[in-house]
């Protein structure tokens, strides 16, 4: 027999329940609302990585025995095979064990070592070997064949390479969707190949509890396994970037610096909380406590774009997700980005994008959003 306190813990539980979910449905599609239904406190970074829809693609383990090597084509080569339709593929990789050379076209090999983060932001092809210059066991055509064979669920979790000698290495590659125009402020401003050391420093290290919790799931294979370990790769990236900009030094510019400057965070979170707001320069600069000229010099300095410009670019965006997602018209998505009339929309979208909003409309639905779009005032690479 249930008893009444039982009865209205149930119910209190149940309610628990369905208030976080409800919470949880409101964030995601924050984006999509009109600005005035928005929740204060926006995280930014939350913000972006919603609506340039970070996707988990592929997430695996390599335990590599000396001598070890392979090279990854261009991410836009295999992205088909691991996620069709996919704007864009971002690389990462975390060393768990033994160490090895990474390297891209045109820059200088990086060495890493276990507890370091590889991220490739950009699609470029790589090699990651066991010691500099040495013949790759996978060469191009060979990692195609295994991005097949794994995203068709042929290939265990843990993959195993290598000529057996020591020492062992062992990292975890993931591979995530993204869309990467019309502007994508999180990887536009990084570099090519970032290395970073995860954070040692005496706290509960989050990012080894989610890569933890992703090879018990791996050990233990049940049914939705594979969606977890996607969803958990693209919590592993998050945790990635945070961990990056904990660590960026003072002097460090781009889009993330910006977050962690009290002025400029302060008016980047404005602006993702209310991008339809019909904001001014005047009014940004004074809610910051700033001169216009200081306020226009700083934010144009740290973040690359100046605060009026970023605000178009941010705008454009979620234009394009709305136009890619949904059925709205353009005068609507105009109206949701804060633009009064579907003429000054068009304008300002042609003139940002670099083609009509129809245009991209019809590009996305008919070719997965199609790369060959560039914008008209791309990010820093």
């Amino acid at each position: 027999m249930v008893r009444a306190h039982d009865h209205t813990s149930l119910s209190l539980a149940a309610s628990s329940t369905a208030l976080d979910a409800e919470r949880s449905d409101r964030a995601l599609a924050a984006v999509e609302q009109p600005a005035q239904y928005r929740t204060h406190g926006t995280d930014p970074l939350s913000d972006v990585l919603r609506t340039v829809k970070l996707t988990g693609a592929l997430f695996f383990l390599v335990d590599a025995s000396f001598p070890w090597g392979v090279e990854v084509p261009r991410a836009d080569a295999f992205s088909s095979i691991i996620l069709p339709g996919a704007q864009h593929i971002v690389s990462y990789h975390v060393i768990l064990k033994g160490l090895g050379w990474a390297g891209i076209p045109n820059v200088a090999s990086t060495w890493f070592e276990a507890g370091d983060v590889l991220v490739l932001p950009h699609g470029d092809p790589y090699s990651m070997l066991s010691e500099p210059s040495q013949p790759p066991e996978f060469d191009v055509e060979a990692t195609m064949d295994y991005f097949r064979d794994m995203a068709a669920g042929r290939l265990p979790f843990v993959s195993k390479e290598g000529g057996g000698g020591e020492p062992h290495s062992e990292f975890v590659c993931g591979f995530l969707g993204c869309d990467m125009q019309p502007f994508n402020p999180v990887l536009s401003t990084l570099p090519r190949l970032l290395r970073i050391k995860r954070s040692h420093d005496g706290r509960e290290d989050l990012l080894s509890r989610l890569i933890d919790l992703t090879l018990a799931e791996a050990r233990q294979p049940r049914v939705g396994g594979e969606s977890i370990r996607l969803r958990l790769s693209e919590l592993v990236f998050v945790e990635v970037m945070r961990q990056y900009l904990e660590t960026l030094p003072a002097h460090e510019t781009g889009w993330l610096s910006g977050l962690r400057d009290p002025a400029i965070g302060k008016v980047l979170v404005m602006l993702h909380e209310q991008p339809a707001y019909p904001w001014t320069l005047n009014e940004l600069a004074g809610r910051a406590c700033m001169s216009r000229a200081a306020l226009a010099a700083r934010f144009t300095h740290v973040v690359g774009h100046a605060p009026m410009q970023y605000l178009t670019l941010w705008r454009m965006q979620i234009a394009a997700r709305l136009l890619a997602d949904s059925s709205m018209k353009v005068a609507t998505v105009g109206h949701e980005i804060g633009y009064e009339s579907e003429a000054a929309f068009s304008r300002a979208f042609k003139k940002t994008v670099g083609v009509s909003p129809a245009a991209w409309r019809n590009g996305a639905v008919g070719t997965g959003r199609s790369q060959e779009r560039r914008p008209a005032h791309p990010g820093r690479a």
